[in-house]
């Protein structure tokens, strides 16, 4: 997985590649779960502004109780398992930590019932909160399974595919939920109707009791092979995770790059609403293009991973984001909607595919880089005169710079922990809230009476100066420890 460990424990490594293929695909289906229903959220905060009659901060704690339920849910984890003097999942088993995540999970959707029928956003953001908690479980487990179920050199790889399969889900939720509460038929009139938010959360609700299942049954290992310490680990050895700088400044790397992935996206609808004159019901093919940016640079990133040749690199390097951009205008054309103001993006792909080229092999590099072009795409959405499209497509594009952070940011944080890499881990989920913060915050300053929606994208700037930072400064703390972050690069895609 990483330079600072190795497998030791060989049959239990050999039983894990036996399986590992059935096993990684049970096994990222959660993934799928966990980005439909983030990128769902961006639907649902305008329909709730609506018809509850919210203001924009207001609907921005849908965010908030959603991603601030991981961090509930990993302090939770954290305190339990120092109570007890040992690691939770070490007792109850890394897949039925999952599937007793998903149960939690399906306890939060029933919520909707009550929520719906009495139009009540406390009860309806306390529903998103308890799935949260469930997810937070899920995240804790399923990260380090996705990197340990087979070749330990690939993990990091494994994790990138789950990511797109994560945004998969972050394509087509926002497309099924706005038809579920517009329908099939659509037009400006269209009006939103809020008891028909129940039906696709109870499904929701329902397939997480059936994968719990499937889970429970499954081949996937409940405990991980372990890892022994190298040198560089053992003479770098510190206290706690917290002293490694490379986490603890990646912890706020993550609370960032979470942030402005959240709140670029939870945005969107409010300003396509006042710049396009887009209504809240025809709103979903924006929000899912910014979802399915994501998709787009994870698919290209993973090319890298692929055992072909070098020229067959090339040549998928440039035809998988389109393969992905193309999935995203099938599930938008056969759900009636109008995808003619998309056809362009095609053009924005291209400056992803050279950056990908510039930052390939190395994920503090990719991190730098990928971050100047979503600070570039900000600046460009908030300053770019007359042309509301040509912005809205910028704020869009931050979802293609924010594709593959998440990995680049989780190798170089937990770099050279050593035997501090689990606690380190649980670290990093904890800062998943940042989705909750940082769109709350941009949700207050997208008041009128302050920045107004098109100017409070400045937040994402700051947070993209940060990341960058992160990766400048992380690329020598580990040189210092004498650690390589160079033969990681695979986990930046």
């Amino acid at each position: 997985m990483q330079n600072s460990t190795k497998i030791i424990d060989r049959p239990a490594a050999s039983v894990a590649k036996s399986g590992s293929t059935a096993q990684l695909a049970t096994l990222i289906s959660v993934f799928f779960f966990w980005g439909f229903v983030a990128a769902s959220n961006d639907i649902l905060i305008p329909v709730l502004k609506d018809k509850l009659h919210l203001a924009q901060w207001q609907g921005q704690l849908v965010s908030l109780a959603f991603y601030i339920a991981y961090s509930v849910g990993s302090f939770g984890y954290y305190l339990i398992s120092k109570i007890r003097g040992k690691d939770l999942l070490n007792t109850l088993g890394y897949k039925n930590g999952i599937s007793l995540g998903l149960l939690i999970s399906a306890l939060g959707t029933l919520l909707f019932i009550p929520a719906a029928d009495n139009s009540s956003f406390l009860l309806m953001i306390s529903g998103l909160f308890i799935v949260g908690l469930g997810f937070s479980l899920q995240q804790t487990a399923a990260n380090p399974l996705a990197i340990n179920i087979g070749d330990p050199s690939k993990g990091a790889q494994r994790l990138s595919l789950a990511g797109g399969i994560n945004n998969i889900g972050t394509t087509i939720g926002p497309v099924l939920l706005s038809l579920a509460i517009f329908g099939s038929v659509q037009t400006a009139n269209t009006v939103a109707d809020l008891s028909a938010v129940k039906l696709p959360y109870l499904l929701l609700g329902a397939a997480f009791l059936v994968v719990a299942a499937i889970f429970k049954f499954s081949s996937i290992p409940n405990h991980l092979v372990h890892a022994e310490e190298t040198p560089e680990s053992i003479r770098n050895e510190r206290s706690s995770a917290l002293k490694y700088p490379q986490l603890w400044m990646g912890m706020i790397a993550i609370f960032l790059y979470v942030g402005v992935e959240v709140a670029t996206g939870s945005n969107l609808a409010e300003f396509i609403k006042q710049y396009l004159q887009v209504p809240t019901n025809l709103a979903a093919p924006y929000v899912s293009l910014f979802w399915a940016s994501l998709m787009i640079g994870r698919w290209s990133s993973a090319v890298e991973a692929m055992n072909i040749s070098k020229i067959a690199k090339q040549l998928l390097g440039f035809v998988i984001p389109y393969l992905a951009f193309g999935l995203f205008l099938f599930v938008n054309s056969i759900t009636n909607h109008n995808i003619e103001p998309f056809y362009l993006y095609a053009i924005v792909i291209v400056i992803l595919i050279g950056a990908n080229y510039l930052s390939k092999g190395n994920p503090a590099r990719q991190l730098i880089i990928y971050s100047i072009c979503g600070i570039i795409a900000l600046l460009v959405g908030m300053f770019y005169p007359g042309n509301g499209m040509i912005s809205a497509y910028a704020f869009i594009s931050v979802g293609l710079f924010c594709s593959t952070l998440w990995p680049c940011i989780f190798t170089l944080a937990i770099n050279g922990l050593g035997k501090r890499t689990n606690e380190g881990s649980g670290f990093l989920i904890m800062m998943i809230m940042g989705g909750g913060f940082v769109s709350f915050l941009q949700g207050y300053l997208a008041n009128d009476a302050i920045l107004g929606i098109r100017y409070s994208y400045s937040v994402g700037v700051l947070c993209f100066i940060y990341l960058a930072f992160y990766g400048w400064k992380t690329a020598q703390v580990l040189k210092k420890q004498g650690l390589s972050y160079e033969n990681n690069s695979s986990s930046g895609h």
